[in-house]
């Protein structure tokens, strides 16, 4: 395995981070290249974007949402 995989299988559910949903927004950050998304929480204050699950497939974005009680989350690439 590479050290890419190593960083993100880490962040595979990792329902400890806490959500603010007055200081944060749940976002989805994809890359355009390789098409890998990692969802998060991005500080509306400066911007930060707090790392928390790989995105593989819609059941981990559905237990994301679960997770949080998401029901709308913003993509950036």
């Amino acid at each position: 395995m590479s050290l890419f995989w190593k960083k993100h299988k880490e962040l595979h559910l990792s329902a400890d981070i806490p959500f603010d949903p007055d200081k944060q927004i749940a976002v989805i950050k994809s890359s355009i290249c390789t098409g890998e998304q990692v969802a998060g929480f991005k500080s509306k204050e400066d911007g930060h974007f707090t790392e928390v699950m790989l995105i593989r497939d819609d059941k981990d974005l559905a237990k994301f949402k679960e997770t949080y009680k998401l029901e709308e989350i913003k993509k950036e690439y």
